[in-house]
């Protein structure tokens, strides 16, 4: 079950973590009407860079904390010291890359930089240890939600938006979502090796419906974009698209959030519930 949900996990992030930044990009385009295809790549470069940073280092510092040891201590959870020096090498390109684009983008660009940056290196690196102070979630949501898509779209528009800010609550609050999901099945192992992440805090039972609340406000700040005007009218496609997956996840997980295997399919529509969702809306943001 550890390496299900762990691939789950890893190979998610991996990918889906840059469709905030698509997002913010669509909505320059859509909605802001301003584009520029050069500081688009290079500003997606970063994000990637950004991306395997965080995983190389989730990776590195789970197998020296033992995480997936604790009911299997004879496991080979072996993790070679190159990991850890590609996160850094990662983190570090991707940083350069942040600064080259505060260049012309101006100070806001630093920020997001450095907030990113405070949030990816010590999600689960020292001292700081987001995931083991219960503010692991809190820091997903606000990282590949407000932080990333404002972040984008001030890279083409150089100012900030109201309406866009309102939109980066969607994969702000999905992502959360599957962050708590995904905690579920880990609770024993979590809980005994010190996260105290929200579902350690409150247990599984509150856990499941905590994620249920979070996807399902992600979903409806589309319906409250659309019907301010805020939003075009398009994207309600995104959340008739991601509400049966969340209807799904409901029944997958009503009986089996204390049968950590059994919960897999549950954790998984919640990832396709974030990912079409956030890429549908992206796409109707695009255009406009």
């Amino acid at each position: 079950m550890l390496k299900i949900a762990s691939v789950v996990r890893y190979r998610f992030f991996l990918y889906a973590g840059l469709l905030p930044y698509l997002l913010g990009a669509g909505w320059a385009y859509g909605v802001e009407k301003t584009f520029r295809p050069g500081t688009f790549w290079l500003g997606l470069l970063g994000i990637f860079l950004s991306v395997v940073g965080v995983e190389s280092f989730n990776e590195y510092f789970d197998a020296k904390m033992g995480t997936d040891r604790v009911f299997n201590p004879d496991a080979d959870e072996w993790i070679p010291e190159w990991m850890f020096q590609l996160g850094v090498a990662a983190f570090a390109l991707a940083a350069a890359v942040g600064f080259y684009l505060a260049w012309e983008g101006g100070w806001p660009i630093v920020l997001y930089t450095l907030l990113g940056g405070a949030a990816a290196v010590f999600y689960v690196g020292p001292p700081i240890r987001w995931v083991y102070r219960g503010l692991g979630e809190t820091v997903i949501g606000l990282s590949y939600g407000p932080w990333m898509t404002l972040g984008s779209v001030h890279l083409h528009t150089h100012r900030f938006s109201w309406g866009a800010l309102l939109s980066s609550f969607v994969p702000g609050l999905l992502i959360m979502s599957l962050a708590v999901v995904n905690n579920i099945p880990d609770y024993h192992q979590d809980r005994l090796v010190g996260k105290k992440n929200l579902v350690v805090r409150f247990g599984r039972e509150k856990g499941r419906y905590l994620y249920l609340a979070l996807s399902l406000s992600g979903l409806s700040v589309i319906v409250a974009g659309v019907f301010a005007g805020i939003f075009p009218k398009a994207a309600l496609l995104a959340f008739m698209s991601g509400l049966p997956l969340w209807l799904m996840s409901l029944t997958a997980g009503r009986e089996t959030w204390d049968t950590p295997r059994l919960f897999v399919p549950a954790v998984k529509h919640i990832v396709q519930c974030y990912a079409l969702t956030t890429a549908i809306f992206a796409l109707t943001a695009a255009w406009g």
